[in-house]
């Protein structure tokens, strides 16, 4: 993955946009990484993905594996939980 930063994103912004298209690039500030740029295309492509994990997963749980979502709020907002 190409890397840039974060100054050559600002002054060179078409042009990343451009190699956004084709691939990941990676955007740099202060010598770490903090973002990386994707194209729609992509983004739609992993959100996709992510839903197809959701819903495989969801499909896997059976009765003896879920509680109560009002009992489980309301340990949630007592601080049970933490």
């Amino acid at each position: 993955m190409e890397s840039i930063t974060a100054n050559e994103a600002k002054t060179h912004f078409g042009s990343l946009l451009l190699k956004a298209q084709a691939s990941p690039v990676g955007i740099n500030k202060n010598g770490k990484a903090v973002a990386v740029m994707i194209s729609a295309e992509e983004f739609e492509n992993i959100n996709a993905l992510k839903l197809e994990l959701l819903k495989l997963r969801a499909a896997s749980i059976d009765e003896t594996q879920t509680i109560d979502g009002a009992h489980f709020m309301k340990q949630l907002l007592a601080g049970d939980l933490d």
